[in-house]
């Protein structure tokens, strides 16, 4: 299978997901069903991402080009890949990476995203019947050349300790913030809702802190962000609220909401889910001694950094992490 037919399979990919496919709409359905987070707004919008951003003719040749892709693979090697399921299909670019480079992915799905990956592989093998050699499912993953895993960072340390000694690519907490100036239009700050509240705020991609300007007003803020007050109705999401809604109320802890998130001063980056924690600053210099460290960060969106609106549309080359996962899969 050389690299043109690679492509050209990926671009059927594409098409196909972008279809009303029976198979595929149930494929959806069911993701759905089995895990409560993938509501059908975010699978589509997760979906929809990937065949867009990532499985288009011209997109595909223009990322390969910075590469030094052979058109066929005479020595690929078996690649483990440990998939995350904190949102639909969180796992898909790692597969892509490994497929394009012409090596074997063996996958290790998660419990919470398994059912959609698998339909996309089985269109592909129904396709061509080759694919089966390339990309295998296993609940264990031995004998591999290099292994890339997501994780926390609990198991990011079982990761280092099971696949240590071979080349890997062992990915950890991390999670985005936004930097506001406080002169953010309505629509930027609608946008930054999609930042903050797409899936439900699991993803990494997801601002789970912002920082403001003192004196700032948060009541355009908060009536921007109530474009998503009907997955307060979510019944996941909802006990969440209710249960950090709960703990400030008894620690008599200062909140605001809109009644879909609450607003809580924290110098934590991370928040719960449906929390957006927030910081003061003072001014510029006093905000850079604010930022945490770069290895805890994804995106920042903001003030001369990701326009408000893009964190969840990731583009091919946005590597998770910051490292490039193509030249790591060339240099094993």
């Amino acid at each position: 299978m050389n690299l043109q037919h690679r492509i050209d399979l990926l671009i059927r990919l594409g098409q196909y997901i972008l279809s009303a496919d029976s198979a595929w709409v149930e494929t959806k359905e069911r993701a759905g069903r089995e895990n409560g987070w993938f509501i059908p707004e975010f699978i589509d919008a997760s979906t929809t991402s990937i065949a867009r951003s990532f499985l288009q003719k011209d997109i595909l040749e223009q990322w390969i080009s910075s590469y030094k892709i052979p058109d066929e693979n005479h020595h690929p090697k078996t690649i483990g890949i440990v998939m995350a399921g904190n949102i639909p299909l969180v796992g898909f670019h790692d597969f892509l990476c490994v497929f394009i480079t012409g090596h074997r992915a063996v996958i290790k799905l998660s419990s919470k995203d398994h059912v959609l990956i698998k339909q996309l592989i089985k269109k592909l093998t129904e396709w061509d019947d080759e694919v089966k050699d390339f990309v295998v499912f296993s609940e264990m993953l031995k004998g591999c050349d290099a292994y890339i895993a997501t994780g926390s960072n609990n198991s990011s340390r079982y990761f280092d300790y099971y696949f240590g000694k071979y080349p890997n690519l062992i990915r950890r907490n991390r999670t985005s913030i936004a930097l506001l100036n406080g002169n953010e239009t309505k629509a930027e700050l609608e946008k930054l809702a999609d930042d903050v509240y797409m899936y439900f705020g699991l993803g990494c991609r997801n601002v789970t802190k912002i920082y403001i300007p003192e004196g700032y007003d948060f009541v355009s803020l908060l009536d921007a962000f109530r474009k998503y007050n009907y997955l307060a109705e979510h019944h996941k999401y909802k006990n969440n609220y209710d249960y950090n809604l709960a703990l400030h109320l008894l620690n008599k802890k200062y909140y605001m909401t809109n009644d879909s998130i609450l607003l809580v001063e924290e110098p934590a980056i991370f928040s719960p889910i449906s929390q957006l924690n927030y910081e003061f600053y003072k001014d510029v210099n006093d905000l850079q001694s604010k930022l945490p460290p770069a290895q805890d960060l994804q995106c920042i969106v903001g003030n001369g950094h990701i326009a408000p609106g893009d964190a969840q549309s990731p583009r091919i080359n946005d590597y998770a992490d910051g490292t490039d996962t193509m030249k790591f899969l060339s240099g094993v």
